[in-house]
């Protein structure tokens, strides 16, 4: 199986790398040991790895309690259906996540039950100013995530793109570009119309920013 790893360079979040997969060769076995994660070579590759998964399972459970206030207040009104498909996606994610970490053994951050509280509270409390303050919280919260992960690919692709693959190919193509999607919403739907906007947006990226800090090393 060969892979090609292109990147480019966007005004908005830094480095956006597409892994594809170019083409299939015949293999003389097609099973692996392994999902998403190749086994560490030694303890500081699986410390690493196990940082970065704990933090990304952190962050999409963190979404999932944030889009689950968010409908708490304003899941029958019109803002509603576009929440919950939103919603649905981060739902998919965190499943995947679960998967991975308990296929490779990895605990998740000690701080769940907070981020189950913190999460709630933070959708709610934005839903309560409308549906311009819930979409200005997505935009903060799915921006800092997606700026998260192009951090997170860049150490991958530095260290070697080829061995992981499957990882980049999981926080690329199938969450990285969901959480662009949904900020995108966001500012589609009125996020920057809210008084105060920009105060809001930096309080909501400051408190999602220290969230994976401390995540990580919890």
């Amino acid at each position: 199986l060969t892979h090609q790893v292109t990147g480019n360079i966007t005004p908005d979040y830094g480095y956006l790398f597409t892994v594809t997969s170019v083409q299939n060769t015949t293999l003389v076995n097609n099973s692996r040991a392994y999902s998403v994660l190749p086994p560490p070579r030694d303890s500081e590759e699986k410390e690493m790895l196990d940082r970065m998964l704990r933090v990304d399972h952190a962050g999409e459970y963190g979404a999932n309690r944030i889009y689950a206030g968010q409908m708490a207040v304003l899941g029958r009104s019109r803002t509603g259906p576009l929440i919950q498909e939103m919603w649905d996606q981060e739902k998919k994610h965190l499943e995947k996540f679960n998967e991975i970490l308990a296929e490779n053994r990895v605990r998740p951050t000690a701080l769940l039950p907070l981020w189950n509280i913190a999460g709630f509270v933070l959708g709610a409390s934005s839903a309560l100013l409308g549906k311009e303050g819930a979409m200005a919280c997505t935009v903060a919260v799915e921006e800092s995530i997606s700026e998260h992960y192009n951090s997170q690919i860049r150490a991958l692709m530095e260290k070697d793109p080829e061995r992981y693959t499957e990882l980049l190919q999981v926080s690329n193509k199938e969450f990285r570009d969901d959480e662009m999607e949904h900020h995108d919403t966001g500012l589609e739907h009125d996020a920057e119309s809210i008084p105060g906007y920009w105060l809001l947006k930096k309080r909501y990226t400051t408190g999602c920013k220290a969230a994976i800090y401390v995540s990580q090393r919890v």
